[in-house]
């Protein structure tokens, strides 16, 4: 019986009694006239039924009161309460044993194990009694099969950079068609403070990676990332990236929300703010919508925050500026290549999403290391000592007017 229902019975119990504390048996020739009368009306119980009690019962209900006040009055459980009366002491302790040894193993579990080793048997054993006295076991043992998971913030500035991406609104282009708008951001932890963000009619990691390079240029590298396990996040290139700027990237355990609890709280301001007072009928270009939602996020940075008892975000990310670990403009350029392998073919020629391109005829039949920008503006063969040699589209054309280099196998005396 659980406690609220106790409180019912011990009220309707005072109901019953109330008459003889206020002073009101004055109207009965005595106390047992008043405990007669009282049985014969019955009480509404706290079950909405009515209920007769004994003179005697009604008795006890006033000596309990008079001796111990309204607590008295609470009935007590039963003295097993609490305990397994189906389970014998041999079966609490294989289930001891078992929730001990192996924490994480669950009630259906252990049913299933003490069913197949003949402990219990068809019909004698419930599982949902093994449930209940597992989650007994929990309270006694101080022990639970929940995550810990806790409110944390990090001390400062740009130790932690959480991104992620959200569903923008639909923008209908000048020629009528209808796009699907993501929103990629990056939120300092410890601030608060949105280090980038952009929108793009895709979720990739090209496009992640031109927001983290914004971010990047700005504010110099973060120690760390916080990133889910999406493909935009978790892939070859953006291992790579991390490591040649210096930051280190941590990956949430699948199905835990929580872990970048701050950026998905930030997108869901944002759409209750900004999403919901756009009409999108003014916008025609990803620029257009882009210049509205910075002014949005000019302004979130720079209002006052509860959480950072009243700073902004701004405010409080610019209060340390040692902590700023910036990279030079010809270092940003050179580590946000992006790295691809290819083999050369016996022609010189190699390809690069359905485009073909021209290298030395040296790197012929061999397999290159290639570096280039998003935009493929930039196409670069690593060399063996490091450097970068850029490449060119290939020309047909222009390579029937090449002059070739004869291979001589002797340079003897002609």
């Amino acid at each position: 019986m659980d406690q609220e229902k106790k409180h019912d019975i011990a009220l309707m119990r005072y109901s019953v009694i109330s008459p003889v504390i206020s002073g009101l048996q004055e109207n009965y020739s005595s106390l047992e006239a008043f405990y007669r009368d009282a049985s014969s009306k019955g009480v509404m119980s706290p079950d909405g039924t009515l209920k007769h009690f004994s003179p005697a019962t009604i008795k006890r209900w006033y000596n309990n009161y008079k001796n111990g006040g309204f607590d008295a009055l609470i009935p007590d459980g039963r003295v097993d309460e609490g305990k397994p009366r189906k389970l014998d002491f041999e079966l609490q302790e294989q289930i001891k044993y078992l929730k001990q040894n192996y924490p994480r193993m669950s009630a259906a579990a252990i049913f299933r194990q003490l069913h197949d080793n003949g402990s219990i048997k068809n019909g004698e054993v419930s599982e949902s009694t093994i449930n209940r006295y597992v989650n007994q076991l929990a309270t006694t043992l101080k022990t639970t099969t929940n995550p810990d998971m806790r409110r944390y913030e990090r001390p400062h500035i740009n130790e932690v950079w959480c991104g992620d991406s959200s569903v923008g609104p639909y923008l209908t282009t000048d020629d009528g068609k209808k796009h699907k708008v993501y929103i990629i951001a990056l939120i300092d932890d410890a601030s608060r403070f949105i280090v980038g963000i952009d929108v793009f009619f895709n979720d990739n990691f090209v496009n992640l990676m031109s927001v983290i390079k914004s971010a990047v240029a700005k504010f110099g590298r973060p120690q760390l990332f916080n990133f889910d396990n999406g493909s935009s996040y978790k892939n070859k290139q953006m291992e790579l990236l991390a490591a040649r700027i210096g930051s280190v990237i941590h990956y949430d355990q699948p199905y835990t929300p929580t872990q970048k609890a701050k950026i998905e709280r930030w997108f869901r301001t944002m759409k209750d703010q900004w999403m919901s007072a756009l009409d999108m009928r003014d916008f025609h270009s990803l620029d257009e919508l882009r210049g509205n939602l910075m002014a949005y996020v000019q302004k979130y940075n720079q209002s006052p925050h509860s959480s950072l008892k009243g700073m902004s975000p701004q405010d409080r990310y610019f209060s340390e500026p040692n902590l700023f670990h910036r990279l030079s403009d010809e270092q940003i350029e050179h580590d946000f290549l992006l790295e691809i392998e290819r083999r050369v073919s016996a022609d010189s020629v190699i390809v690069i999403d359905h485009v073909e391109y021209e290298v030395d005829y040296r790197f012929a039949k061999q397999r290159i290391k290639l570096r280039y920008s998003s935009d493929l503006n930039d196409i670069y063969i690593v060399e063996a000592d490091g450097t970068l040699t850029p490449i060119r589209l290939l020309n047909k054309t222009e390579n029937a007017l090449v002059k070739r280099d004869k291979v001589h196998l002797c340079r003897g005396d002609e």
